[in-house]
């Protein structure tokens, strides 16, 4: 067995214990929101579905999907399930697309919020002997007040930064004796390239043991790069606004892929084009189903993140069914010339390759009817740009990867370092010019 504490004897149960409470606690869910929430019920009649016709966990294929869209026409509290006098908490998305998602927290759900933070964290090495310092921003967003609550029912001392202002994270961080860093991936990159330059050392002269990164995707050649950069040990969670925020699974020190609480959520893998459901281990889209949430339960939520479920024990003793990495999402999926292209794919290939950084950019346009695509990456070392040879050399080796691994052919711009956009928050990898008029 791997080393590490378990924070609840739930995420040990018997595959048979997962399933009873999770059709017990599916049928009081399905109950509450076609008594509390007419959206939901006049959904469910319309499908010919009501709360008893619930008998088995196979029912839950019958029900109608969720999906963000039923937020935009329900905002802003239509999905509620909770009368207002009851919600002690609000959160929301950042509504950049139109009105934001918002979700609302009961005390219950905020203590049940609370305990699978704890989850998390614990499985990722945290202790109360640790100071935890998190770089997400506060506010509406989820993942800094999420993490927040949970690392302190834990017991670990909590510095909540928010993000920006780089250079003082990272002087809190010598100061204060950081031992926890948490906030994307993205801005641990960033924030390690201004240790540099503030002449700190993160392997040397900070304390710094494990990385909770969250609020955006990335591969295992990421999880690498950051951890050669801190010399910690990375960890990835998962979870969004709609569903509780985070909390919903998490990695353990084994690295199998992230546990989800199968005591309040029920996962299921869909053909994103069909909503078939697939089979344990096929890729899919994740489909999630709350079953403990007061103020906001939600039915069948289409994430739109593709994954895959692994029911198989873990090494580290809990039986919760695991997600493997987020391969992408089914609406951020790029389709060049007829080829299915995820960003990770190519993020994958660059951070294999020596002589480059972390950062880079994926530009999408036409060029005539046909579709082209062109990625601007940052070279480590500017002296490169002295030698046409050496920077030829490199672009006809990463265009050979990218061909390989995606089967069509992408320009590549070398660019200096530090030259490209550096993100606090989540980063933004892709500009798609094709839809622009």
């Amino acid at each position: 067995m791997i080393d590490g504490k378990i924070w609840s004897r739930e995420e040990t149960f018997e595959r048979e214990e997962f399933e009873r409470i999770q059709l017990e606690r599916l049928k009081k869910t399905v109950e509450r929101v076609y008594q509390n929430v007419p959206y939901y019920k006049d959904k469910l009649k319309e499908a010919g579905i009501e709360p008893g016709d619930i008998k088995t966990l196979g029912d839950l294929a019958s029900i109608p999907f969720t999906e963000k869209d039923d937020f935009r026409k329900n905002y802003p509290f239509g999905l509620f399930a909770s009368p207002r006098k009851e919600i002690v908490r609000f959160h929301a998305s950042s509504g950049t697309t139109g009105k934001p998602t918002v979700v609302g927290y009961t005390k219950k759900d905020m203590d049940i919020w609370s305990e699978l933070i704890a989850r998390i964290v614990t499985m990722a090495g945290v202790t109360d002997e640790d100071t935890a310092q998190i770089a997400f921003g506060y506010g509406l967003f989820t993942g800094a007040f999420g993490l927040h609550q949970g690392l302190e029912k834990v017991g670990a001392a909590v510095i909540p930064m928010s993000s920006g202002n780089t250079q003082k994270q990272i002087m809190i961080m010598q100061d204060f004796g950081t031992t926890a860093l948490i906030c994307t991936p993205s801005y641990a990159l960033h924030m390690a390239e201004v240790a540099r330059e503030m002449g700190v050392d993160p392997k040397k002269d900070l304390k710094l043991k494990w990385g909770l990164f969250g609020g955006e995707g990335s591969t295992e050649g990421m999880r690498n790069e950051i951890n050669e950069r801190w010399g910690l040990f990375a960890t990835e969670n998962y979870g969004m606004s709609e569903l509780m925020g985070p909390g919903v699974s998490g990695e353990c020190k084994a690295l199998r892929g992230m546990h989800i609480s199968e005591d309040h959520f029920i996962p299921e893998i869909i053909d994103p084009n069909t909503g078939k459901v697939l089979g344990e281990g096929e890729t899919g889209e994740l489909v999630i189903t709350t079953i403990t949430k007061e103020a906001l339960p939600i039915l069948r939520y289409r994430t739109k993140d593709i994954t895959s479920l692994h029911y198989e024990k873990c090494d580290c003793g809990r039986t919760t069914v695991r997600m493997s990495k987020i391969q992408g999402r089914s609406d951020d999926m790029l389709i060049l010339g007829g080829v299915n292209v995820f960003p990770s794919q190519i993020e994958d290939v660059l951070l294999g390759i020596e002589g480059i950084g972390p950062h880079y950019q994926i530009k999408v346009f036409k060029k005539g009817y046909l579709d082209k695509i062109e990625v601007d990456v940052e070279l480590v070392d500017a002296d490169l740009l002295d030698s046409f040879a050496l920077l030829e050399r490199l672009n006809d080796k990463i265009r050979n990867q990218l061909r390989t691994v995606l089967g069509i052919e992408a320009k590549v711009n070398l660019v200096e370092p530090r030259s490209l956009a550096r993100f606090e928050g989540k980063a933004k990898r892709v500009i798609d010019m094709r839809e622009v008029k």
